[in-house]
């Protein structure tokens, strides 16, 4: 399966495409879309939108994550508005999309390098973590842009080959049964005794979505 990656940004939004059916130099293309502050914020999103539809249609990918914004105090409308752009680009390819909180992807990354749950993984850290699992041999350097794109791509590969029943459930990681697979039992309250599914899996049309299908 071929995954495109997404990491929004109106600066350098940062895109990877990640072939999980090979077994080294997965990561088949990388790279960003670029906007400067002193262009209108339409024009900017109308830019990364059209980038984005470009990328998806020269690449042609199987299955897309996206990395979503953060909300409540971290709130940021302009990260907001592009995410929604992006996401109509998604919708009008027909590309299924899997959305990854910031959080998420830097499990994922954490896990991979061994890394202790405290740990906070900072830029220099996703680029390292992503050169120690495909990237170490490419001849040309790259940003945090997109070692944070080449993580989402890597965490939606396995999501959507877990989806499509290719990958077993005993071949989770444990941050993978976490985010794909929660269950929560209330104890206490009104609530006691109720079972509220919160993974990814049990959330179509709130955290993935079948655009293929639409």
């Amino acid at each position: 399966m071929r995954v495109l990656g997404l990491d929004p940004s109106l600066t350098q939004f940062g895109w990877a495409v990640h072939n999980t059916r090979l077994s080294t130099n997965r990561c088949e293309a990388r790279g960003r879309f670029q906007t400067v502050a002193k262009d209108t914020f339409v024009d900017r999103y109308v830019h990364m939108r059209e980038s984005l539809r470009g990328i998806i249609r020269q690449h042609k990918p199987d299955r897309v994550g996206i990395e979503s914004p953060v909300f409540k105090e971290l709130y940021s409308e302009g990260m907001y508005g592009l995410f929604l752009y992006s996401c109509e680009a998604l919708k009008g390819e027909k590309m299924d999309t899997i959305f990854f909180s910031p959080k998420q992807v830097k499990a994922h990354a954490r896990l991979h390098l061994q890394r202790p749950d405290w740990w906070e993984m900072k830029k220099p850290d996703m680029v390292e973590a992503a050169k120690g699992h495909d990237l170490a041999d490419h001849p040309t350097a790259f940003n945090h842009n997109e070692a944070d794109a080449y993580w989402v791509s890597v965490a939606s590969g396995r999501f959507w080959e877990f989806w499509d029943g290719v990958l077993p459930i005993d071949e989770l990681t444990p941050v993978e049964r976490d985010q794909f697979l929660r269950v929560h039992t209330y104890q206490r309250g009104k609530h006691a005794g109720e079972v509220r599914k919160s993974g990814m899996l049990y959330r179509e049309d709130d955290r993935f979505f079948l655009w293929s299908q639409a």
